[in-house]
């Protein structure tokens, strides 16, 4: 096996969750694990959350289909949402019973009653297929806006071929500290629950918070809540709370490959972007930017040896990276820590975050398929 791994901590996933499930006490969870789960590994992460029995997600919650399709693979029992609309060169997988497609207009009706109609003799036909709504709030990006979702819903609900299992919506801003805008959305959305039920129309599950309304704005659980990167670990922004305790999943290792030693002057790796200073050693590490160590942490990152913190230096290439460790005693084979922490050190996530001008969600995604990953719980 490589010698750089992700070493995926389960025990952390569950932690996280278990937090998560206190802190919105009775109400459900679906469980976002689309892109790979944030790139922690979708099989492992999904079979950890069904191990804690009758705590476990009530939901799933995936972007494409492919994903809805790999979890129906691992024989999970949940239901699986997907976010993205559907089209209709994909509708026959969709129409799984266990599959829920997100509609918001009349052509993803139009596409899942057509074929719903072809594959009626087949097994995989539904009586009604089960849809949840998604409800545009202010993020303008999917779904049917606001003020015109009521007759939309209305219409929808009327159709005996569907049935509405859910509806939500999603916050542009409730991982920021203005919430203002947030409180916008929540403030629209309930008017629309309100309106539907003055109507006698059944929405379904109501969800609407993402990790940032879970950790801020409890008015926004309704019956289900979508933890997606605080499952992982991380709090979605520096500006939010700290409400929930969380644990980061992820840890980057890697072992110390070389050590050149080089004179005041010399420099380092491609474009000579470091030049020594002094005698110094440099240690060299087998990850790059295949790996998803990105070019542009270059001469700015840092990683845990011996319980003491180095610089990285010289262009980050494609498969290796270099270090300076001064003169200190360090050996060929030894662990090194790129994302992780170490004898009471750390170095996680935001803080490549913030030399990227990024985010963990793009950090721990970017963690490429030829980098292992280790399970531990």
């Amino acid at each position: 096996m490589r010698p750089t791994y992700a070493e995926i901590d389960l025990s952390n996933l569950k932690f996280n969750y278990i937090n998560i499930r206190k802190k919105v006490k009775n109400k459900k969870i679906m469980a976002v694990v689309k892109a790979d789960a944030y790139g922690h590994g979708v099989k492992e992460t999904v079979n950890a959350l069904n191990s804690l029995g009758q705590r476990k997600p009530e939901y799933y919650a995936v972007a494409v289909l492919e994903e809805a399709k790999e979890l129906v693979g691992l024989k999970i029992k949940q239901p699986v949402l997907i976010f993205e609309p559907i089209i209709k060169e994909d509708i026959d997988s969709v129409l799984f019973k266990q599959i829920i497609p997100t509609v918001f207009n009349d052509e993803h009706l139009r596409i899942l009653l057509k074929n719903n109609k072809q594959i009626s003799s087949g097994s995989k036909a539904q009586s009604r297929i089960r849809v949840h709504v998604k409800i545009d709030t202010g993020m303008n990006r999917l779904g049917v806006k606001y003020n015109e979702a009521l007759n939309f819903v209305h219409r929808l609900s009327r159709n005996k071929n569907f049935l509405i299992d859910g509806m939500y919506t999603h916050f542009a801003t409730s991982d920021e500290k203005d919430k203002e805008f947030a409180y916008l959305q929540l403030e629209r959305f309930n008017k629309l629950v309100f309106e539907l039920k003055a109507a006698g129309i059944r929405p379904g599950v109501i969800h609407a918070a993402n990790s940032g309304a879970i950790i801020d704005i409890p008015d926004a659980y309704f019956d289900m809540v979508r933890p997606g990167i605080s499952l992982y670990g991380y709090y979605p922004s520096t500006e939010t709370t700290e409400s929930i305790r969380l644990k980061p999943v992820m840890s980057i290792v890697s072992y110390v490959a070389s050590i050149k030693e080089i004179e005041p002057g010399e420099s380092v790796s491609y474009g000579r972007l470091f030049y020594a200073e002094r005698y110094t050693k440099i240690i060299s590490v087998p990850i790059g930017y295949a790996d998803g160590y990105n070019r542009n942490l270059t001469n700015k990152s840092k990683a845990i040896l011996n319980g003491k913190i180095y610089n990285q230096v010289g262009r980050v290439t494609m498969d290796r990276i270099m270090f300076d460790v001064g003169n200190d005693n360090v050996k060929v084979g030894q662990k090194i820590i790129l994302m992780g922490k170490d004898k009471g050190l750390k170095y996680d996530a935001w803080d490549w975050s913030h030399i990227l001008g990024t985010i963990p969600y793009e950090i721990t995604c970017n963690i490429s398929k030829r980098v292992p990953r280790i399970y531990k719980d």
